[in-house]
């Protein structure tokens, strides 16, 4: 529950139950030491009254008119507030609420949170052994109680101020704080995702500071690695290509007239057949079927390797041969094509993959997808190509995403700093890339 608290609440949760402790712990404090203190502040008042009853009952012991000396003793007392006569008729004693003469607005609640102790007394009077009356020593607490209560307000100001004070500071620290984090955490989220360009705003507390500069460190460091690792892949892939330009190469070269010399030695020994030589006459009809296959699949193998012909049609209209190639190869399948004409402005190693990518995915449609239509779609726009190739058949298992060819495409595509992905979506499976313009303007053309 704790750690799931914003830091700004884990750290002002912990003043606000200092503030709440303290004001307890003053209202225990002012609980238990508040009634001894009052009993200790009157205590003198209590005994001048026993005294001045033991004087009184004195006096009139002495006194040839007792109750004439009482009533001019009483009257005289009369502007005392705190020692008093009581006669026996005056009634029922009075309580220690009686104490409090004003309140000064004091709250109720504040005097019985003092616990206001009984500080009367009570001394009898007697006139011939006559229990007449008793000297009363009852006390206005009002200005004590006060004072308290003025205490107690100006304790509870000084702790809400402080901690308010304590609480903006602490508010202003968080955000000081939090915003380098912020910053930090979005920082590395681009980094995360590859984006090494933006620095990490350097600000905040030495520690935090010394963390951005070591994170803004770590880009620099993955920067270069990728940049490291995208020319590796560049060199990786222009090596496969100048091998599969070589192999194919030697295939047109060397197989290509084995194969035509094959092809036309059957013509020929077809041709000289006598036509009673049924079974020759078939072997070699049969002989030229099969170099007739062989010769279609080598130009498919020719062309697989290396598209010769990109460079003198131009990549868009490569790509529509390539079309009408997979339509001849697939006549129930439904292709249809969005090719954009700008694209035979393109060349180099990016019309070499661009190229592939239709390729590859084309060919999975073709092998496993079992689809029944397919869509190629290649546009330009501003600095950015991009190419997507829907099917609406079975899709791909989640254990094998990528298979050799597109992992192959895979690597080319990031070495050109751009992006495949594949994704399964409404019933349709899509391969989708995105390549920059200018980043492969800059590389050297693959074979």
């Amino acid at each position: 529950m704790w750690q799931r608290l914003s830091f700004r609440t884990q750290l002002l949760l912990p003043l606000g139950v200092m503030f709440i402790t303290a004001l307890i712990l003053g209202g225990v404090l002012l609980h238990e030491f508040a009634t001894s203190q009052l009993a200790d502040e009157n205590e003198p008042g209590r005994r001048s009254a026993v005294v001045v009853a033991t004087a009184l009952n004195n006096a009139l012991s002495a006194s040839d008119n007792p109750r004439q000396t009482l009533d001019a003793f009483a009257q005289s007392l009369a502007g005392s507030s705190d020692i008093q006569f009581r006669s026996v008729d005056a009634g029922q004693a009075p309580s220690p609420k009686d104490a409090l003469h004003d309140t000064h607005g004091i709250p109720q609640w504040f005097a019985d949170l003092l616990n206001i102790p009984d500080m009367s007394v009570a001394s009898p009077v007697v006139i011939n052994g006559k229990h007449v009356g008793d000297i009363v020593f009852q006390p206005d607490l009002s200005a004590d109680v006060f004072e308290k209560w003025v205490g107690f307000l100006a304790l509870t100001c000084f702790i809400v101020a402080l901690t308010g004070l304590t609480g903006i500071i602490a508010y202003g620290f968080a955000g000081s704080a939090l915003r380098p984090l912020q910053y930090l955490g979005e920082g590395l989220t681009r980094m995360r995702r590859g984006d090494y360009a933006n620095p990490i705003p350097v600000g905040g507390p030495p520690e935090i500071r010394q963390s951005c500069e070591e994170a803004n460190a770590l880009a620099r460091t993955l920067e270069r690695l990728s940049q490291d690792n995208r020319a590796l892949l560049h060199r990786l892939v222009s090596l496969q290509d100048d091998e599969r330009s070589d192999l194919a190469r030697e295939l047109h070269d060397e197989l290509g007239p084995l194969l035509f010399g094959i092809r036309a030695g059957a013509i020929a020994l077809l041709e000289a057949a006598p036509a009673e030589a049924g079974n020759l006459g078939n072997s070699a009809q049969q002989v030229l079927l099969s170099v007739e296959a062989l010769q279609r699949a080598n130009r498919r193998i020719l062309d697989r390797l290396r598209p010769l012909y990109i460079e003198d049609l131009g990549l868009e209209t490569s790509v529509q041969t390539l079309l009408r190639n997979f339509r001849m190869q697939a006549p129930n399948l439904e292709l249809t094509a969005s090719i954009d004409p700008t694209l035979n402005r393109i060349e180099g190693a990016l019309a070499q993959t661009v190229y592939r990518v239709i390729q590859e995915a084309l060919t999975n449609v073709l092998r496993h997808a079992r689809a029944s239509s397919a869509h190629v779609q290649a546009t330009v726009d501003g600095g950015v190509l991009a190419i997507e190739i829907s099917d609406d058949g079975c899709g791909f298992s989640a254990e094998n995403v990528f298979g050799r060819g597109l992992t192959g495409m895979h690597e080319r595509v990031r070495a050109l700093s751009g992006s495949l992905s594949l994704l399964r979506a409404d019933e349709h499976t899509y391969v989708r890339c995105r390549l920059p313009l200018e980043t492969a303007r800059d590389l050297p053309a693959t074979g």
